[in-house]
């Protein structure tokens, strides 16, 4: 999936869908569909029947990512079988997190769940997720913890996030079942602050994950079963995850710097001094100037360390 930047101008709604009810719902879901033309209304299907057996008043928004193949088409013609579907056109393929952005920035719901048109998550759960977030008004998001991988590259991908989790862990002192589950259900005043943050591509799910850890809003994690995804995989291991981690170090350091930046330079200040003890040893009156180098090292790291946290404090967003 191409993952250039899009611009708002590229959410086109046809012209029968352009005026959505203007009575209020309670859930908004944000379906990004991207060549998913063989089971994309299994998937709308599964998710109306869950959602009208619960009684709750829902939208789903069906958003099409400039698919090359028949997805748009025939959501278009299903829509008149689904009257709570909304179907988005994008000009441009503009990337998964593009999608869920402006979703959720269109959203009518007092309740945004993001989730997918692949048939890998347990969508008929939906319901279940969302009156979490009823029952318990100190819950912010509530996220389905995948209990296996069964994405491409699996070999790579387990050891790969379990690695980029942890980073997360470490940085957010938070206990982190499933980073970058699809399957998520959070308040929609809650995320506003934060959607202008998520990159176009997959790692938008990490960000949301990471922007409510950083700011102290409660994440309950609940196991979910995730099937085999139908149709191909627009997940590439390598570029993906490299934003992945990219992505948690960028949050982190957004919401707090001090995280990221002073460990490092706390540790090349006492390597530093370490070196100057043992400098003054073996060479008495002298320094080394690599242990120079090391120590203000350090110390820029630590005043930038500084500087990233009083720029963070006055922004006013944490």
């Amino acid at each position: 999936m191409s993952t250039q930047p899009a611009v708002e101008s590229a959410v086109v709604p046809a012209p029968s869908e352009a005026d959505p009810a203007e009575d209020s719902v309670h859930v908004t879901i944000v379906l990004p569909c991207y060549n998913e033309q063989d089971h994309v209304i299994d998937e709308v299907e599964r998710i109306s029947k869950a959602m009208d057996n619960s009684g709750m008043t829902y939208e789903l928004l069906a958003v099409d990512d400039c698919s090359t193949d028949e997805t748009l088409a025939r959501l278009r013609d299903a829509a008149p079988r689904f009257p709570a579907m909304r179907v988005v056109a994008f000009q441009h393929n503009s990337g998964s997190g593009t999608v869920r952005r402006i979703g959720s920035q269109q959203a009518r719901g007092d309740i945004v769940v993001w989730t997918d048109a692949d048939m890998s998550y347990p969508n008929e759960r939906i319901p279940e997720l969302v009156r979490m977030l009823d029952d318990d008004p100190s819950i912010d998001q509530v996220v389905g913890a995948r209990t296996s991988e069964e994405g491409t590259h699996k070999a790579l991908r387990v050891p790969a996030k379990w690695f980029i989790r942890k980073v997360a862990e470490r940085l957010t002192n938070t206990k982190i079942p499933d980073l970058n589950s699809g399957l998520r259900a959070f308040r929609r005043d809650v995320s506003g602050p934060y959607l202008r943050l998520l990159p176009p591509g997959f790692s938008c799910v990490t960000t949301i994950t990471i922007a409510f850890l950083s700011n102290q809003h409660p994440v309950r994690y609940v196991p979910i079963d995730y099937a085999k995804r139908a149709g191909k995989s627009k997940f590439h291991f390598t570029k993906d995850a490299y934003r992945y981690i990219l992505q948690v170090l960028r949050m982190v350091m957004y919401f707090n710097p001090l995280k990221v930046l002073m460990p490092p330079a706390l540790w090349l200040i006492g390597i530093g001094l370490a070196k100057g003890v043992f400098d003054m040893v073996v060479h008495p009156v002298r320094f080394a100037n690599n242990t120079v180098m090391i120590f203000i090292t350090g110390l820029i790291i630590a005043s930038m360390a500084l500087l990233a946290d009083l720029i963070v404090r006055s922004r006013g967003d944490v």
